[in-house]
């Protein structure tokens, strides 16, 4: 009896010595909104750093100039003819620059018609041309080549081509680059530069406070995408890293209010006090002390601030004002959809990356939402 008992305080303990991040992560385990948010942000993740290499064309971002292909819907495979590119030669095997830029084409490709490509003689060949269903065959073209082995290339697009011949699918796979990316340099600026005026104003109060509550109020007030568009055109020039610094410099408040609020019911704290008479200096105080209290508030913030991140920069695109072509935004390629909207093609290109955004935003708000009940079960018990 007694080494029964003696075990059982002995689990006991065990289970009271746990941390309380091991609460927290069973309870988002068991949030399966949660958890399915969780598991398609990191799909998408990691198709945004395998990028070029899980693509299924290599150059989504070229215009091929193959004007029969524009705005094709899904499902369309097409043949092509390989031609070597005069005096090209195999690329040195650069990885990083192959992740970064996709792999250096070797060879120029023709869209042809399925099953005319035929020899002629030992250095011609001769194929016509690809075009759409039911419009009529193009005239047979020759060319001077000749080849050691079969240069009939199939492709599928699976999702339908753009405006522009390219790939949709590659497109939609590579803009998760774009959007995770600016989210996470997003909330990165915001975390650090709200953290800070927060902390600032929150542990010394009076006039510091009432300063930077000021600066708060009045870049609370300016609407986020006119922020945007102002810092955009202060820093007079367009692309993608001028969309993440500004998109960052437009959500630090939320983080400095969370931040602040928190500061002042910490500061007066016991253990604030007994560091205070230690003679701990303010800054260890503030980061090793007060900040490390406040990880559960700034981790929900994140998220929710990863989700408006992700929607803004679409919005930014979408006006011309984000991301530049031919990168593959998905803002600007609802944009580009939108354009040809009352065509056949422009319910696909503009629904395709408008659902891709909305699962994107929804996941982190579900993720969100549970990180929330995981670190204050009180509010999910409530709710």
């Amino acid at each position: 009896m007694a080494t029964t008992a003696a075990l059982a305080g002995a689990a006991l303990t065990a289970a009271q010595a746990r941390p309380p991040g091991y609460y927290v992560r069973q309870r988002l385990l068991q949030n399966k909104p949660a958890l399915a948010g969780l598991l398609f942000i990191a799909l998408c993740t990691l198709i945004a750093l395998l990028g070029y290499w899980v693509l299924p064309d290599s150059s989504p971002n070229a215009n091929h100039g193959f004007v029969a292909l524009q705005k094709q819907p899904p499902g369309l495979t097409v043949q092509f003819l390989r031609l070597p590119v005069a005096g090209s030669a195999p690329a040195a095997g650069n990885i990083f620059t192959t992740w970064l830029h996709g792999r250096e084409p070797q060879f120029e490709e023709i869209a042809i018609a399925p099953g005319s490509y035929r020899t002629l003689g030992a250095d011609s060949v001769e194929y016509r041309p690809w075009t759409a269903p039911g419009t009529a065959p193009a005239p047979p073209q020759r060319i001077k080549a000749s080849f050691t082995h079969s240069p009939i290339h199939s492709f599928t697009h699976w999702l339908g081509t753009d405006k522009a011949g390219r790939d949709t699918l590659s497109r939609l796979l590579l803009g998760t680059r774009i959007s995770l990316g600016i989210g996470f340099v997003a909330v990165l600026i915001s975390l650090v530069l709200g953290m800070a005026i927060g902390a600032l104003a929150g542990y010394f109060g009076g006039w510091v406070d009432s300063l930077l509550l000021g600066l708060m109020t009045v870049v609370w007030s300016i609407p986020g995408i006119m922020l945007v568009i102002a810092i955009s055109l202060a820093l007079d020039s367009k692309g993608v890293w001028v969309s993440f610094v500004a998109v960052g410099l437009t959500m630090w408040v939320d983080v400095a209010r969370v931040v602040r609020g928190q500061m002042l019911s910490l500061r007066s704290a016991t253990f604030v006090e007994a560091g205070r008479v230690l003679g701990l200096p303010t800054h260890r105080l503030i980061a090793r002390h007060l900040l490390p209290n406040m990880r559960g508030p700034l981790i929900v913030l994140a998220t929710s601030n990863f989700a408006a991140a992700i929607l803004l920069e679409a919005g930014l695109s979408f006006l011309g004002l984000g991301v530049q072509p031919p990168a593959p935004s998905w803002g600007l390629m609802v944009k580009e959809g939108y354009d040809l909207l009352g065509t056949e093609a422009g319910l696909w290109l503009t629904l395709l990356p408008g659902t891709a955004i909305s699962l994107l935003v929804l996941s982190f708000n579900l993720l969100g939402n549970g990180l929330r009940d995981a670190y204050d079960p009180k509010t999910a018990v409530n709710g």
